[in-house]
């Protein structure tokens, strides 16, 4: 029964994980929970188990169906880390990063195998966040983005598909605004850092944890083009206020600094994020839960 269940573990196929930190650890609980064989890549290997670790990159990628790079966020380190991929890839394996910022223009241009090249951007912790953002670049074939997104949904993962690479992709421009916005109201004097995260954990968070700004923009109203009637003119006066963008340093940064400390103390940090990740593990168990009751209705 034993070797049975191993067999079935590894019928998919290979996939090879380029980084062992953090993300690269997540990815290869998906693709192992996946039903995928993997073999995680580093130069200081460790022993994961149900993992198979590797020091040797040939090794790790030869036979590989799916790649995904892990490497910290240095345009140099992935340029040389994708020349190497190139070297051992066939012309079948996807080259993914698991980059949150960079382009993949910046680091495929020159492979003979670019076509294969895109990003899998997770969103930390991937194994209770399931997006998946997949970003081509200029020149990656339709193919190779379609069985990306066809990849994360086996695993589970809820993957969108940006049609063009831009600065931030999809999900750091949305979170940056946001941000920018939460900067200025503390550094005008509206709000403070507390009460704007409360306004947000507490308020936008939760609509948004099951339905996004278009789909709350059409219940909000009757209909998406109801809602840009009424409130359409005012957003614009409002998002004409909002620019330029100020930078994250000097006198804001000690009041933010200083609000977020005494909440969440340096030495408390692990402590806190343990409990972020426990209440997302619950949040997304109960979104699970409700699907499954709602396609049996």
């Amino acid at each position: 029964m034993e070797a049975e269940s191993k067999k079935a573990r590894t019928d998919k196929g290979k996939v090879a994980i380029v980084g062992s930190g953090l993300i690269g650890r997540c990815w290869a609980s998906l693709f192992v929970r996946g039903g995928y064989s993997v073999t995680l890549y580093d130069i200081m290997a460790e022993l994961l188990k149900r993992v198979t670790t590797s020091s040797n990159l040939q090794e790790t990628v030869e036979g590989a169906e799916y790649v995904q790079e892990c490497v910290p966020e240095n345009v140099a380190l992935k340029q040389k880390v994708f020349q190497q991929l190139d070297q051992f890839a066939d012309d079948d394996v996807i080259l993914a990063s698991s980059t949150s910022c960079i382009m993949p223009s910046s680091f495929t241009a020159e492979l003979k195998h670019r076509a294969q090249c895109i990003v899998a951007h997770p969103v930390n912790p991937p194994h209770y966040i399931p997006v998946v953002e997949v970003i081509p670049a200029p020149w990656t074939s339709d193919s190779v983005a379609e069985r990306t997104a066809a990849l994360m949904r086996e695993l589970g993962q809820s993957p969108v598909r940006a049609k063009k690479e831009i600065n931030g992709f999809i999900i750091n421009r949305l979170q940056y605004a946001l941000i920018m916005e939460a900067w200025r109201l503390v550094e005008d004097g509206v709000a403070s850092p507390e009460d704007i995260d409360t306004a947000v954990s507490q308020g936008l968070g939760l609509r948004y944890s099951f339905i996004g700004p278009f789909e709350t923009m059409h219940l909000n109203a009757s209909g998406i083009e109801d809602y840009c009637e009424r409130y359409g003119a005012n957003i614009v006066t409002v998002c004409e206020t909002q620019a330029p963008p100020r930078p994250l340093t000097g006198p804001t940064l000690g009041v933010v600094k200083e609000a977020m400390e005494g909440a969440v103390p340096i030495d408390k940090l692990e402590e806190r994020r343990k409990w972020r990740d426990s209440r997302l593990a619950a949040l997304a168990i109960h979104k699970r839960t409700m699907t499954l009751k709602e396609a049996q209705q």
